[in-house]
């Protein structure tokens, strides 16, 4: 079995385009301490930016398949391909990565036809920042959620304090799933941690509550007065 280089480990990641999203995205990795990030980018600029704070950051042209092979990237099993404005970068950025056969290809659309492009070469989860950002935000603003996690099928959870009509009684009495159709997951009462929620859980004013469900039930429970 082929030895990996030193760049590609388990838990490494190449980032590709280091703009604004990449930056984040590969700073807020290296955060957490357990992961080793390789940056690529054609700006030099963007690249002596961010020398020191991730593992590896190098000047490269993601669109061609040899540059790419000379730093391992076709060893990876995680690519993230944060490229936007250049539309012919990022789809021939992404082309190459699935020619490679790594695992997880993720990349940044900044419309729907790029977001409908990558999917159909095959990338495995495409992002659109400003446009998902925009719809979680519209979401906040609704209601009393705090934050607000779409997953697929239209289902979600939410943080959100509790409606007053529901304050100081046990969640048994409230019959959620029947009358709205959502499920409270996990309360927080101050000064207190996070706690899986029971039937015989009381929800305070102060309280906060994960609620899950279809996202039109829980933007309507987050709505009750």
């Amino acid at each position: 079995m082929a030895r990996r280089s030193a760049l590609a480990t388990p838990r490494s990641v190449v980032v590709i385009g280091l703009g604004r999203f990449g930056r984040s995205l590969a700073l807020e990795l290296m955060e957490g301490g357990d992961v080793d990030v390789l940056g690529i980018d054609s700006d030099p600029a963007l690249v002596d930016e961010l020398a020191g704070h991730l593992t590896h950051a190098v000047v490269a042209d993601s669109t061609k398949e040899e540059a790419l092979r000379q730093l391992s990237v076709d060893e990876f099993d995680r690519a993230v391909v944060g490229i936007g404005t250049n539309l012919e970068a990022s789809i021939l950025t992404v082309s190459v990565l699935l020619q490679f056969g790594i695992r997880h290809v993720w990349a940044k659309a900044i419309s729907e036809s790029h977001a409908r492009i990558l999917s159909q070469l095959g990338a495995h989860k495409v992002i659109r920042p400003e446009h998902e950002m925009g719809l979680r935000v519209a979401h906040l603003v609704r209601g009393r959620m705090l934050d607000f996690i779409e997953f697929e099928d239209g289902f979600a959870m939410v943080k959100m304090t509790p409606p007053p009509a529901l304050v100081g009684r046990t969640l048994g009495q409230t019959r959620l799933r029947s009358e709205y159709r959502v499920t409270v997951v996990a309360h927080h009462t101050p000064g207190e941690g996070f706690t899986y929620a029971t039937q015989d859980t009381i929800l305070g004013a102060e309280d906060v509550i994960i609620v899950s469900g279809q996202i039109r039930d829980v933007e309507a429970f987050s709505s009750i007065m």
